[in-house]
């Protein structure tokens, strides 16, 4: 079968005599993961992290790393004949992605759990395990591909653009993609579907996991609240003159560039979240312009493999299309205004179908500001 994997080997036993330590959640795509590495002809050793185990967010469809995930993982493991260990990392989780997720909130930003869950419990102490474990890859079922370029493994957005995951791997270093292989990344998500199902798997059929898996209903705001009790201190809802137009019950429930919820009647024009403050717990509102920016200043900027050989463009939210930008040191340019640019966030730098790296947002340039300097 073609090399998944990229372990070589002899003709036709592209796996023969290598180790695979496979990242299985419990879904249908680390599934398939796991039977495509068992296909190959290497060994193969499922690795299941159980990250949290809140109640009814172990039976809800579309979780993962809890509860029903596991035992989906486990019975997966043992249709392909291959090994099964799950690893409790319930603290590690809950001190390094839900409780910065919960502070992230507090300090007026927009955080994303996903990113920093794959920088620190799910690559880094699944490498530690899979270099332990004598593995030549850890494969995971992330939707993107690694690229053998010229000056080594590069990092390219997916074949399905409707599954990239790229945006969430931005942080990944250029010696964890050395290691790493993704082997879904050229495929659709239709035909993974249809893979898992002609192998008989059990999970053939399973809903996808949620993007902030350990939010049992998606409420963010009440979990927030149940870890931050001050997170439902109430306050003014003003606008940038400082005048307050009416008011809400905790910060928490607001981010930049929202317009559902403010409750706010009889204004000439819709009102956006334009910054939340936590000190004054104030919400500030304005018109779309308001929302306006000419550049962002990055912090714990990573870049992977080579420099950019041409233009880059950025994507400053998973769900947006990438923009065209510059770098000015930690600063990023874009070329045109950008809006609802929030602090927390991530901005992922590309160069084609190339991951170029990227940053975490600090702060924004306003348009405005731009324009009079």
């Amino acid at each position: 079968m073609q090399d998944l994997f990229q372990l070589g080997g002899p003709k036709g036993s592209d796996g023969a005599g290598k180790r695979i330590v496979v990242a299985m959640s419990g879904g249908v795509d680390s599934s398939v993961v796991a039977a495509l590495a068992a296909k190959s002809g290497a060994e193969v050793i499922g690795i299941t992290l159980q990250l949290y185990d809140h109640g009814a967010a172990t039976k809800r469809a579309g979780s993962c790393c809890a509860g029903q995930d596991i035992r989906d993982a486990r019975a997966v493991a043992d249709r392909l004949g291959i090994a099964h260990y799950v690893f409790d990392h319930e603290t590690r989780f809950r001190d390094s992605v839900i409780d910065g997720f919960a502070d992230e909130y507090m300090a007026g930003r927009t955080p994303i759990p996903c990113v920093r869950c794959n920088m620190g419990v799910k690559f880094t102490d699944l490498f530690r395990l899979a270099k332990e474990l004598g593995a030549d890859c850890l494969a995971t079922g992330h939707y993107v591909r690694r690229v053998m370029g010229a000056d080594g493994p590069e990092l390219h957005r997916a074949v399905d653009p409707a599954r990239d995951q790229s945006y969430f791997l931005f942080a990944t270093t250029t010696d964890q993609l050395d290691y790493l292989r993704f082997p879904l990344g050229g495929m659709e998500k239709s035909a993974v579907r249809a893979l898992a199902a002609d192998l008989t798997l059990s999970v053939a059929a399973k809903p996808d996991s949620q993007d902030i898996c350990f939010v049992p209903d998606g409420d963010y705001a009440s979990l927030v609240k149940k870890l931050r009790p001050e997170a439902a201190i109430g306050g003014d809802i003003v606008d940038r003159a400082g005048a307050v137009l009416g008011k809400h019950d905790g910060i928490v429930g607001f981010t930049i560039g929202q317009r559902r919820g403010l409750e706010i009647g009889g204004q000439a024009e819709p009102l956006y979240v334009v910054r939340v403050e936590p000190e004054t717990r104030r919400v500030v509102v304005g018109p779309r312009q308001a929302l306006a920016v000419s550049g962002a200043r990055l912090s714990e900027i990573n870049l992977i493999g080579a420099p950019a050989s041409g233009p880059l463009t950025a994507k400053v939210r998973s769900m947006a299309k990438p923009v065209p930008v510059t770098m000015d040191g930690e600063w990023l340019r874009f070329d045109k205004n950008e809006y609802g640019v929030a602090p927390g966030q991530a901005a992922v730098l590309y160069s084609g179908e190339r991951v170029i790296g990227g940053g975490w947002i600090e702060e924004t340039l306003a348009a405005a500001l731009a324009e009079a300097a």
